[in-house]
């Protein structure tokens, strides 16, 4: 079955992932990672009304969310402070220039290509002002924007729509296990980004080259 359509992720696979500095540093406070990370996030292989769920689909603000996600810590006993942990989480080593130059890469070769983020509207400009996001992407899918987010199966479908490609014939890259997941029950081809994103991008090149 031929490609013809690629679907980014956009934190963790065009940077380093926030997952892995957030663990770092919970690591570094002498807090279990996975304990914070879930006050934080909640299931994140899950859609749920966590407020950061809520966050990502543009149902609340960021300071509600911040207020809601510390009383969710201090019921798990931690006292989570949000815009504390941005500072691990955004960015997370900066731009990654060798995906930026693949993406670009891709769509000149005449691939379709699309992002499918989870974010929140508070960031937009930043994450926007990262990439350049209008030379890679026919289609952008921001999680605030459009009121869903992954693993949400609607959220995908959403950009296939607007590809005007089949899920079997799309590849999506993310870093998050429960969002790939989400992507094969729908039928498309996807690669889990991992902190060596080398090895993701491999695996993309044997199966484009493979159809």
């Amino acid at each position: 079955m031929t490609i013809e359509a690629v679907v980014f992720d956009f934190g963790g696979v065009f940077t380093g992932s926030p997952f892995t500095g957030l663990h770092d540093w919970h690591v570094a406070r002498g807090i279990d990672p996975q304990t914070g990370l879930r006050a934080v996030f909640g299931p994140y292989d899950e859609d749920t009304d966590h407020p950061w769920h809520r966050l990502e689909r543009g149902e609340i603000a960021l300071e509600a969310a911040a207020e809601q996600i510390k009383v969710v810590g201090a019921e798990m006993g931690l006292d989570v402070d949000l815009r504390e942990m941005f500072g691990a989480m955004g960015g997370a080593g900066g731009t990654r220039e060798d995906v930026v130059a693949i993406g670009l890469d891709l769509r000149a070769r005449g691939y379709r290509t699309a992002l499918i983020t989870n974010n929140i509207a508070e960031f937009s400009d930043g994450w926007r002002a990262m990439i350049p996001v209008e030379d890679l992407f026919e289609v952008i899918v921001d999680s605030s924007a459009v009121g869903m987010r992954k693993p949400d199966p609607r959220i995908y479908r959403m950009a296939l729509d607007q590809l005007g490609v089949a899920p079997e014939r799309s590849v999506f890259l993310d870093d998050a296990p429960g969002n790939i997941a989400a992507a094969r029950a729908l039928g498309m081809h996807a690669i889990l980004v991992e902190d060596d994103h080398t090895a993701a991008f491999a695996e993309l090149d044997r199966l484009l080259s493979a159809g």
